[in-house]
Order: structure tokens, then C-alpha cells, then sequence
């Protein structure tokens, strides 16, 4: 009897594969619908920031804690913002409302320095993270951050409708299609394969012969092949059973043959154990040979072992070695910088000693003619003419001070900022064409010795947001380089820089006309420790650096031509939008 129909389990795998297809499609299109409405409130919140920010940027700038209050609140008033904390530029909160994460956990003290997205899934809670830059003459000052927060009950508000209508959609065409199964499958499978099982149930084996089976379908499908396929197979079982009484026949004259070659097979197998015998005393005498070869190669095997581990070993010791010069290597790197900077400390000093000098000349003087002045004044024997000669003199000295100090204050901001610069890697915004001129500035004391002269072409517009330090050490390392080496013997020689933006590049061309060097020297010019100023103090880090700096901090490149008394070319480039920097020495 049958216990489960095909019918209907092909109906239920059918339509639990579209049922599991409708569920996972809708949900998918439910996701793809979250996530789009998601990312587009983020949109929102990127707008928002282009509306908002200038405004609350005036008002942090103007400690105004009001109007940065008012703003912040009728930002929260906007339905899609759960929660806005605003920090100034010292890290501290100046509003924070509505729901949202600790900020400090999330930034610390620090203030963002650029755009970034908050994700908390615990709490359901997103949000965008974005820097209050104050533009004040031609200056950019970050002057605090705000984050806006929205949350994962607002996209799913925004979606709800969607939803209801996606899931109705699914229950709707799910109700028809098993309707539109059930009906097809019961014409088109299950009578016709009633049919074909009953026939088949009245078969007798023993009375094939003219005995047929007829589905009654119209079209000719599977259920048609089947039936043409068993009658010709009740056809091919009738005429096989007349060749298997044929076939008897002959096996039992083949029976009387076979028992013949059985008494020839025995005698022949006699023979061939004869032969066997001698083969196995061959094998076991090839035995006995082999199992001296295996002893051999065991005894190889164990000292090709011990050789192994020998020579891990000596890889072991081999690779602390090279750590230890690794970390011998990043220590003198360190020290290069200090001793540049102590140079640079050196140099700087000594320039500002002569404006401050001449200020305190200035107000000595000053000081003298106004106790003459006062003398006078008290004994009443000031005149006009005194007088006038006192506003001269003053004038001159008054003059005088402002210049020199405004010169003081010129190197020391100057001396500041390379000085901040080559200590760290922070990343800051830069006219590249100024940067350039206040590092050649700081080298000053060491060019003002000599008659050599720079030149620099560079587009006065040229902004570039970059880790400032790596561009003053590359510029300085191939200055001193050129005043050390490259001018050795040479009175007036002359430096080119010229920087263009070509695409999404900046090409930088350094050319002197020095010595420049041999074609071996050139091979080894950026190796670690090479230097031809050996006996002299130079400890061959300065290009081993710069080529450091260009290739990983800046993610650009640098190559080097010279010839023997044509000077030195460096060619670098590396791209306007720098990506993460890197760490200068990677294992």
C-alpha cells in the first residue's frame, strides 16, 4: 500500500524552498532597506554639519555658551536626532542633550580631527563625529568637535510602512502559488500516476506476452516516456527469458569443456609451484639486502636530523642578531634627529642673540636720554629744542625695538614650529610654499657663513594637509647634504627647488651644482651608514632617512641622478591626499 505519495512530497520540498526563498528575499529586502535608511540620516547628518557647524564655529570661537546651547537644542529638535554633545578645544563638554555615549570613552580628551562615524550596537545608537574649524586671517584653528547621534529606533519608524508592505506583498503571492501547485499537481501527477501503479499491480510474470500498460494522458511528457519505456522493457523481458532457455543449453555443453581444461589447469599448476619455489628464495635473499640498505639510510637519516637542528639553531641566533641591529638602527636614527635639532637649536640662537641685542642697546639708550629728559624737566631747563631732539631720538629707538623684535619673533615662531615638527608626525594643513621658506629661514645661520644661494619655485597656493615634520627633516637632510658634500671647495654654489602639482601629485625637483658622485657611491647614496664624511663625524643616516620618509611616511617616490662634478638631482613625488602614515623603519 502506498505510505507517502510523490506528489506531495515533491510539492512540499516545492514549496519549502519557495517559502525559505520568499523569507529570505523579504528579509533581504527588509536589511537593504534598514541599511539604505541608515546611511541615508547619515547623509542627513553630513548635511547637517554644512548647515550648522559655521554658526556654532562663531559661537565657540566668541565663548558665546548661549547661542552654542540654542543651536545644539534646535538641532535636537530635528526628529531624526536622538541625542548632540558639543566640545571645545580643550575637550570639555559644553552641551550635551538627548541620548548618547560617553564621549570620552570614545575620543578622550583629544578633539577629532576629522570626520568620523560612531557605531554603538548595544544601544542601538549611530552617530557622526565632525571637527569646528575657525578660518581667522588665511589661519585655520580647530576650536572644538560636535557629535550628532541618531538611533536605530528612527530608522526603523521610517521603514515600517515598507515593511508592512513587503510582507503582505510576500503573504499574498505565497497563498496563490499553493493553490495554483495543488491544482496542477493533482491533473498532471498524482491521477496519472494512480493509473500507472494499478496497471503495474496487475502484471503476472509468468503472462507477458501482448501484455501492455496505458496511461490516459493527452500530452506527451514523462508519465508518456514511462509507459512507452515499460512496455518496451516487458517486450525486451519476454525475448531475454526465450534466449535464457537457449543459453542454458549451451552452459551445460560448455559444463562438460570446462572440466576437461580443469585436469590440464591442475597439471599445469603443478609445474608453475615448482617454479614459484625457486622465485621466493630469490626474494627472501633480496630481502635480506634491502633490510641492510634501510639500516644504512637510518643511520644517514638521523645524522641529516642533527644537522637540522644545528642550523636552527644558528637561524635563531642569527635572527636576534638582526633584531638587535634593528633596534640599534631606529636608536642612532633618533639620535640623527636630536643632533639635527640641536644644530637647528644652535643656529637659531645665535640669530636671535643680534635683534634682542640691539633691542637692549636700544633701550638702554632710550632709558639714558629719558633720565636726561626728566633731569631737565625737574631742574626747569628742558628747552623745545631738547625736547624735539628727545622725540627724535625716541622715535629712532622705538623703531628700532619694534623691527629687531619683530625679527626675534619672527625666528623664534619660525624656529617653533620646524622645531614641533621635526619631533613629531603629526599630520596638519600647510601653504607649502611658506613652510618651505621658514625651514630654509631656520637653516639661515648656516647658510649666511657661506655665498651660496637657494632658489624655490612653488605655486603660492599650494595647501596641503600632510605630516609637516617629514617635509622639514626631508628638506633640511638634502640642504645640509649639499652644503657638506656637495659644495666642499666650491665658494658661491647653487641650490634649485622646484615643486609643481601635476594631476593628483606634487613633483619636487632638488638640484645643486656641486661635486655630486661617482657612480658606485650613487648605488649606495641611500644605504644605511654610508657616508663619505666618515672620518669627519657623518654617520650616513641623512638620505637613508629622506628615502624613508618619502617612500613610507609620504607613500611616494624619490630617485637620485649625478654625475662627477654636475651636482646632485632628487626627483620626488607623492600624492596631494595622503593616506594613514606609517611607522618610518617596519620590521
Amino acid at each position: 500500500m502506498l505510505q507517502k505519495s510523490l506528489s506531495k512530497e515533491l510539492l512540499t520540498n516545492v514549496l519549502s524552498v519557495y517559502f525559505l526563498l520568499t523569507f529570505v528575499v523579504t528579509c533581504g529586502q527588509v536589511i537593504a532597506e534598514y541599511v539604505n535608511t541608515k546611511d541615508y540620516i547619515r547623509d542627513e547628518l553630513t548635511t547637517l554639519q554644512k548647515t550648522f557647524s559655521r554658526s556654532l564655529t562663531r559661537a565657540i570661537w566668541e565663548l558665546n555658551d548661549k547661542q552654542t546651547i540654542t543651536t545644539a537644542e534646535g538641532l535636537l529638535a530635528i526628529p531624526m536626532i536622538e541625542g548632540i554633545i558639543v566640545r571645545d578645544d580643550s575637550g570639555e563638554v559644553l552641551s550635551q542633550l538627548g541620548r548618547s555615549l560617553d564621549i570620552h570613552e570614545l575620543y578622550s580628551q583629544q578633539l577629532v580631527q576629522e570626520e568620523a562615524i560612531i557605531e554603538d550596537t548595544p544601544s542601538g545608537l549611530f552617530g557622526y563625529t565632525f571637527p569646528l574649524i575657525f578660518e581667522f586671517s588665511g589661519k585655520t584653528t580647530q576650536v572644538g568637535d560636535v557629535t550628532l547621534f541618531s538611533s536605530r529606533e528612527v530608522v526603523f519608524s521610517r521603514i515600517m510602512i515598507s515593511i508592512y508592505f513587503l510582507i503582505g506583498n510576500a503573504m499574498i503571492k505565497t497563498t496563490f502559488l499553493i493553490i495554483l501547485f495543488l491544482l496542477a499537481f493533482r491533473k498532471r501527477l498524482t491521477e496519472p500516476l494512480a493509473q500507472f501503479t494499478e496497471q503495474i499491480e496487475d502484471l503476472e510474470l509468468n503472462d507477458l506476452e501482448g501484455r501492455h500498460i496505458q496511461i490516459h494522458t493527452v500530452e506527451h511528457n514523462e508519465l508518456k516516456v514511462m509507459e512507452e519505456s515499460f512496455n518496451r522493457l516487458i517486450d525486451k523481458v519476454v525475448l531475454y527469458r526465450e534466449e535464457l532457455e537457449h543459453t542454458q543449453k549451451e552452459l551445460l555443453i560448455s559444463n562438460e569443456k570446462l572440466d576437461q581444461h580443469n585436469l590440464q589447469l591442475e597439471q599445469e599448476v603443478a609445474r608453475k609451484t615448482s617454479n614459484l619455489s625457486q622465485a621466493m628464495m630469490d626474494l627472501q635473499q633480496q630481502k635480506y639486502e634491502l633490510e641492510k640498505q634501510k639500516l644504512t639510510l637510518t643511520e644517514e637519516i638521523d645524522l641529516r636530523k642533527q644537522t637540522e637542528q644545528e642550523l636552527i639553531t644558528k637561524q635563531t641566533e642569527l635572527q636576534r642578531y638582526l633584531d638587535e641591529l634593528n633596534m640599534a638602527q631606529e636608536r642612532l636614527v633618533g639620535s640623527e634627529k636630536m643632533a639635527a635639532l640641536g644644530g637647528l637649536v644652535a643656529g637659531i640662537t645665535h640669530d636671535v642673540n643680534t635683534p634682542i641685542g640691539i633691542g637692549v642697546t636700544a633701550t638702554s639708550f632710550l632709558q639714558e636720554r629719558l633720565d636726561q629728559i626728566e633731569a631737565a624737566y625737574k631742574d626747569k631747563t628742558l628747552s623745545p629744542k631738547a625736547l624735539e631732539e628727545f622725540i627724535n631720538d625716541a622715535k629712532q629707538s622705538t623703531s628700532l625695538l619694534t623691527s629687531n623684535l619683530d625679527r626675534a619673533s619672527e625666528l623664534v615662531a619660525s624656529f617653533k614650529q620646524i622645531a614641533v615638527d621635526q619631533a613629531s608626525e603629526a599630520v596638519r594643513t600647510i601653504n607649502f610654499k611658506e613652510y618651505l621658506g621658514e625651514v630654509i629661514r631656520s637653516l639661515h645661520p648656516k647658510l649666511k657663513k657661506t655665498s651660496h644661494h637657494i632658489n624655490l619655485d612653488c605655486p603660492d597656493d599650494l595647501t596641503l594637509n600632510l605630516p609637516a615634520g617629514a617635509i622639514s627633516q626631508i628638506f633640511t637632510n638634502l640642504i645640509m647634504n649639499s652644503l657638506i658634500h656637495g659644495f666642499e671647495g666650491i665658494e658661491s654654489g647653487i641650490i634649485d627647488i622646484v615643486i609643481k602639482e601635476e594631476d593628483d601629485e606634487v613633483v619636487i625637483d632638488f638640484k645643486d651644482n656641486g661635486n655630486g658622485v661617482s657612480k658606485d657611491q650613487l648605488e649606495k647614496l641611500f644605504d644605511p651608514f654610508f657616508t663619505t664624511k666618515r672620518d669627519q663625524g657623518g654617520s650616513g643616516l641623512g638620505t637613508h632617512i629622506t628615502f624613508n620618509l618619502v617612500k613610507q611616511t609620504l607613500s611616494g617616490d624619490i630617485e637620485v641622478s649625478s654625475e662627477v662634478g654636475k651636482g646632485l638631482h632628487y626627483h620626488i613625488s607623492f600624492p596631494k591626499n595622503m593616506p594613514k602614515p606609517l611607522s618610518m623603519f617596519n620590521s
